[in-house]
């Protein structure tokens, strides 16, 4: 996204908390087409016959953030860190509700992209996922902040850096941190004691 649109979402996010409506319309126009490329990207990596469509992914997040009525949005960045988990929510919510695992259809699959070099085999549910990103929260909240932005928002290393205040190198390692203790977490299915030191 270019350096205009950046300050622009910025200004819009700020009027539009202000109460001006055309600001929700502009911003709309503004991150849709990077919402629906992202729910795009993510939903390629499901398994075939998944039932959530990428309008229908973006749109449910997208309500889900314009009904954030106490979020005091800061940026841009800000705005797509919360975008992040809102996909996170509603890709989850889907994954329980339709419940393929307990009826014998095929799981739904995630692709930890970037996991590889840790050497995982296996692609974990996303049900599963979330629940370790749950135990990973009572742990340590950045570093699970720090996965949702990263996995299901396509944030950069900036951009996260820019939310959590740090440096890219600080986000950098901690990502390195988060797939060490996601790796151990998902190789057994369980959580792992003493983790702090990965």
């Amino acid at each position: 996204m270019v350096e205009t649109s950046k300050h622009e979402i910025t200004k819009l996010l700020r009027s539009w908390k202000e109460g001006d409506a055309q600001a929700l319309e502009r911003l709309s126009e503004l991150v849709y087409g990077r919402l629906s490329r992202l729910a795009g990207s993510y939903l390629q990596r499901e398994r075939q016959g998944h039932t959530l469509e990428t309008g229908a992914l973006v749109n449910e997040t997208f309500l889900r953030l314009v009904n954030q009525h106490q979020v005091s949005w800061r940026d841009r960045a800000h705005f797509f860190a919360l975008a992040a988990k809102m996909m996170r929510r509603v890709l989850v919510d889907h994954a329980r509700r339709t419940d393929s695992w307990k009826r014998g259809g095929s799981v739904q699959t995630i692709c930890l992209h970037e996991l590889h070099d840790v050497g995982v085999e296996q692609q974990p549910d996303l049900v599963r996922l979330d629940d370790a990103l749950l135990d990973l929260e009572s742990e340590d909240q950045e570093l699970a902040n720090l996965v949702v932005m990263r996995y299901f928002g396509g944030l950069t290393r900036a951009d996260i850096a820019e939310v959590l205040g740090t440096s890219p190198m600080t986000v950098a390692r901690r990502w390195r941190t988060a797939r060490a203790w996601l790796f151990a977490y998902l190789s057994d299915g369980e959580t792992k004691e003493g983790t702090d030191d990965v």
